[in-house]
C-alpha cells in the first residue's frame, strides 16, 4: 500500500514568475568556461539565482580548497522518494582544438546547438534546470532533485563528497537519471569495474641468492598478475575480464 504525501503549495513567486526556455538557460551556462580542476562557483551562483525565492532547498557541498562545489536542490516535499536529475557542470579543455567559433558562447545552426559542453553535459542541466523551475510552480505530491557536480571528466571526483553526505540522510531519492550522452536512447546499465590493490614486500638481492638471501617483490607481482582463479570465477558467471596492474612505489633501501 502506498503512503499519501501532502503535496506542496508552490510559493506565489514561482507561480508568476516567467520560465527561461532551455536554449537561453544553456546559453549562460555555456558561457562559463568550468573546465575541470578550475572553479564553478560563478555558475552555481547563476543557477541559485534562478531558484532564489521559490522555496526550493538548496545546499552546496564544496572542494576542500573552496573552489569549486556540488549543488543539491530539492523541490517539493521534504520526503523519502522523488527523482533525481543528475549532471556535471565540468568540461573538458579546449586548448588546442580548432573551433570554428568561440567554444564558450553558444551558436545555434542548421538545428543544432554549438559550444563546449553542450552534449556532454550543460545541455541536459539547461533542461534539468528549466524542469525544476516549472516544478517550483507546482504542486508536488514527490520531490524533484538536481545534484549538479564538478570535476566529473577527470574522474568523477567531485561528486564523491555529495554521494557521502546524501547516503547518511535518512530520506533517500527512488530515482536517479544521470543525463550523459546516449543518442537519446535509455541506458539502463553500465559496465563496471573491480579495483584490489595488493602490496608485495621484499629484499633487494640477485636472483641467483633467492630465495635464501633474496625475495623479489616483482615476482609476487608477477604471480599475482598471472593468477587465473579470479578469471575463472567471473567467466562462470558469464563476464569477461581483465587483469591489469601497474606498480604504485618502488624503493631500494641503502
Amino acid at each position: 500500500m502506498t503512503a499519501q504525501h501532502p503535496q506542496t503549495t508552490p510559493s506565489p513567486a514561482a507561480m508568476t514568475r516567467p520560465v527561461p526556455p532551455p536554449l537561453e538557460i544553456l546559453a549562460r551556462l555555456v558561457a562559463f568556461p568550468t573546465i575541470s580542476r578550475r572553479t564553478n562557483l560563478d555558475l552555481l551562483d547563476h543557477i541559485e539565482a534562478l531558484f532564489a525565492g521559490s522555496g526550493a532547498r538548496m545546499h552546496r557541498f564544496a572542494h576542500e580548497d573552496g573552489s569549486r562545489a556540488n549543488l543539491w536542490i530539492s523541490i517539493g516535499p521534504d520526503i523519502a522518494g522523488g527523482v533525481v536529475l543528475s549532471g556535471h557542470s565540468d568540461v573538458v579543455p579546449v586548448e588546442g582544438q580548432d573551433w570554428s567559433s568561440d567554444s564558450f558562447a553558444l551558436r545555434i545552426a542548421d538545428g543544432r546547438a554549438y559550444g563546449r559542453g553542450t552534449a556532454d553535459m550543460k545541455g541536459f542541466l539547461a533542461c534539468a534546470i528549466h524542469a525544476g523551475l516549472q516544478a517550483t510552480g507546482r504542486k508536488l505530491a514527490r520531490p524533484l532533485h538536481l545534484a549538479i557536480s564538478y570535476d566529473e571528466e577527470i574522474g568523477c571526483l567531485g561528486v564523491r563528497g555529495m554521494i557521502e553526505a546524501l547516503a547518511a540522510r535518512p530520506s533517500r531519492p527512488a530515482l536517479c537519471i544521470i543525463g550523459e550522452p546516449t543518442g537519446m536512447k535509455i541506458a539502463s546499465g553500465h559496465k563496471g569495474k573491480a579495483g584490489f590493490r595488493a602490496c608485495c614486500h621484499g629484499r633487494e638481492g640477485h636472483s641467483a641468492l633467492a630465495p635464501a638471501r633474496s625475495t623479489r617483490s616483482i615476482w609476487a607481482r608477477a604471480s599475482f598478475r598471472r593468477s587465473n582463479s579470479v578469471r575463472r570465477r567471473w567467466r562462470r558467471r558469464g563476464r569477461a575480464m581483465t587483469i591489469t596492474t601497474s606498480p604504485i612505489r618502488r624503493s631500494m633501501p641503502a
